[in-house]
Parts: C-alpha cells; sequence; structure tokens
C-alpha cells in the first residue's frame, strides 16, 4: 500500500510539472472566468492559502482531496457582490459514506445586471438589453487511500452566456493531501483545477449579411467562426501546519504556490487561531509576487457553533482589499449534520 501511495503522488507531481511546463504566460486568454472566483470567506480571510488546509466542504474548490476529511454530512452557501455588479453564488453539499469515502456536488453561478445594447450607430443604446452568465456544475469524490493520504476529483460541466451565445466546457480537478506527524501536524497538498475541452461561443448574434456574387449585389446570411480559448488551469501545491494546539487554543499557518496558465506565478499565505472550535480569527496575502496584481490583504473571522448534538452551525466572513477596485465582503452559512 504505502508503494501505490508514493507512486501515486509521483504520477500525479510528474503530470502537474509536465502542465505547468508547458505553459506561456497569456494574460487574459482564458475562458470561464468563474472558475477563478474564490469561494468560502474561510480560505480567503487566510489569503487563499487553504490548499493543504482543506478539510471541509469548501475544498471542492480549493483541493478534491480536501473533502475526505469530511466526517458527516455537510451544506454550504457562499454569496458574494464583488467589484463591477457581478454577483457569485456557490452551494454545495456532502456527505461521508462509511468504507466508500466522501460523494459531493457543487453548484457555481456568475450573475450581472442587464446592460444595453450599443452599437456605432446608436451609442446611447438601441432600446434592447442583453444579460452576461456562467454556470458550473460539479460532482466531487474523494477518500483516504491510507491512513494518512488522500485523493479526490471533480468532474464539471462549465456553460457561459451572452445575449445569444453561449459556450459550453467539460473540466477535471485533481487533488491529494499527505499528513505527516511532525509540529503536531505538517500536510503537505497539490491539486490541479480546471483541465478539460476549449470553449468556443456559438450563437445568432455571430451571424451576418454579407454580400457576395457578381458586384456584390446578393445578399446571404454569414456564420463568424470564433476561437477556442482554454479552461484558466490552475496548479497548486501548499504545505500547512498546526503549530500550536494548546487546549482550547489552535493555530494553523499555511502557505501555496499557485501557477496559472494565464497569468504570472504567486504566492498566497496565511493564518488562523481558533478557540474551542467556536471562535475563529484569520489574517492573510493573497497573490503575493504576481504581476500586476490588485489583490493584496485579506481578514476574517467565523463563529462556529453546535445548536444539537448532530447540528452544527457555521458562520463566516471575510474582508479582501482589492486596491483600485473596491474592496469585497464574503458572508456564508454553512450546516454540519
Amino acid at each position: 500500500m504505502k508503494k501505490l501511495q508514493y507512486n501515486l503522488i509521483l504520477a500525479v507531481a510528474v503530470l502537474i510539472s509536465t502542465i505547468a511546463i508547458a505553459q506561456t504566460q497569456k494574460t487574459g486568454t482564458t475562458a470561464a472566468q468563474v472558475l477563478k472566483f474564490n469561494v468560502g470567506p474561510r480560505a480567503i480571510g487566510m489569503g487563499g492559502a487553504f490548499t493543504a488546509v482543506s478539510d471541509d466542504i469548501t475544498s471542492m474548490y480549493w483541493n478534491p482531496g480536501g473533502t475526505a476529511n469530511i466526517r458527516t454530512n455537510e451544506a454550504f452557501f457562499n454569496h458574494t457582490t464583488l467589484y463591477a455588479d457581478i454577483r457569485h453564488d456557490f452551494a454545495a453539499i456532502a456527505s461521508h459514506l462509511s468504507g466508500f469515502g466522501t460523494l459531493g456536488a457543487f453548484v457555481s453561478v456568475l450573475s450581472m445586471d442587464e446592460m444595453l445594447v450599443r452599437t456605432e450607430e446608436r451609442p446611447e443604446g438601441t432600446g434592447e438589453f442583453f444579460n452576461v452568465g456562467a454556470i458550473v456544475l460539479g460532482i466531487n469524490y474523494s477518500r483516504y487511500l491510507t491512513e494518512n493520504f488522500t485523493i479526490g476529483a471533480n468532474l464539471k460541466y462549465i456553460n457561459e452566456s451572452i445575449w445569444h451565445m453561449d459556450a459550453t466546457g467539460f473540466g477535471i480537478d485533481i487533488g491529494t493531501m499527505y499528513k505527516i506527524q511532525v509540529l503536531n501536524e505538517l500536510r503537505i497538498a497539490a491539486s490541479i483545477s480546471n483541465f478539460g475541452t476549449k470553449m468556443q461561443l456559438t450563437g445568432r448574434d455571430i451571424t451576418q449579411i454579407v454580400n457576395a456574387g457578381a458586384g456584390g449585389q446578393n445578399l446571404v446570411n454569414a456564420n463568424l467562426e470564433l476561437d477556442k480559448f482554454d479552461l484558466p488551469l490552475l496548479f497548486r501545491f501548499g504545505i500547512s501546519a498546526d503549530v500550536i494546539t494548546d487546549g482550547a487554543s489552535k493555530l494553523t499557518t499555511s502557505v501555496d504556490a499557485v501557477h496559472p496558465n494565464d497569468h504570472t506565478e504567486y504566492i498566497n499565505a496565511g493564518a488562523e487561531y481558533s478557540w474551542n472550535e467556536i471562535i475563529y480569527l484569520r489574517a492573510g496575502y493573497n497573490s503575493l509576487f504576481e504581476k500586476d496584481t490588485e489583490k493584496g490583504i485579506t481578514l476574517g473571522f467565523g463563529i462556529h457553533y453546535r445548536i444539537i448534538d448532530m447540528v452544527k452551525v457555521k458562520l463566516d466572513y471575510a474582508y479582501q482589499d482589492f486596491g483600485r477596485l473596491k474592496d469585497v465582503h464574503y458572508f456564508s452559512v454553512g450546516v454540519n449534520f
């Protein structure tokens, strides 16, 4: 079993390294940006350094192998109003099945207010309105392969739409975590997110009427073929440790190194202090060393309270500095049952 464990770690590392090396910097050239919106005030409050911390339902986003640490049933909802009137909602549910692993599902939705249709001839608007949005539907499975090694994966359906056009794609995420019993507990983890198909917009808005024939007298319909774009591939490698476990107090620190396929590499770092597993305080820094970033300091807190023996309610909040863009406040509600 140990040989299998080491072979799996090596295989995942080789796969991720090969993909990462093959990428070139292509800033702003990937589709489905909804896949890059961070999920969960707990992780965001820790600066996004959550790959090796992942032990709750938001692990579906950060490291699908982390959901193996869920030992009950868990549900989660996160609503965020971002900059530029962008709204993001994420909901998930997961259940631990003894002897099988953890099985879950999630939905991520991006939405915006309606906007005026403008043309060169009518820059003030034609009187029509259009919508922009995206939806991601996914399922998650993870389990412990050994006492200290987890692996998990997501399968995702992705759809983006703008007015009368849309694009569809499919992606997978793979994540692992290995626990070492030093420094109370040291965790090493890696994940690769959004490995999948290219996306291409199609629909009636790319149909044009053009002149053809002798002298250009005949009018015919023509469909433009738009480019296909990759998904925003992300490779994360993280290390986390519980540096203090003294009675009711616990202090967890974490660092992530992130390699995207459409921008420069960066580092996330953060910490979480908990008292009696009820009150949580968090701080971190997001996108350190990323070129032209507007991200920065993150802060957060949470209250996790067991209202009856089998039901725990989790209320979490996080703040993130976005520089010249408006600051963002994240709220979520979770239930363990």
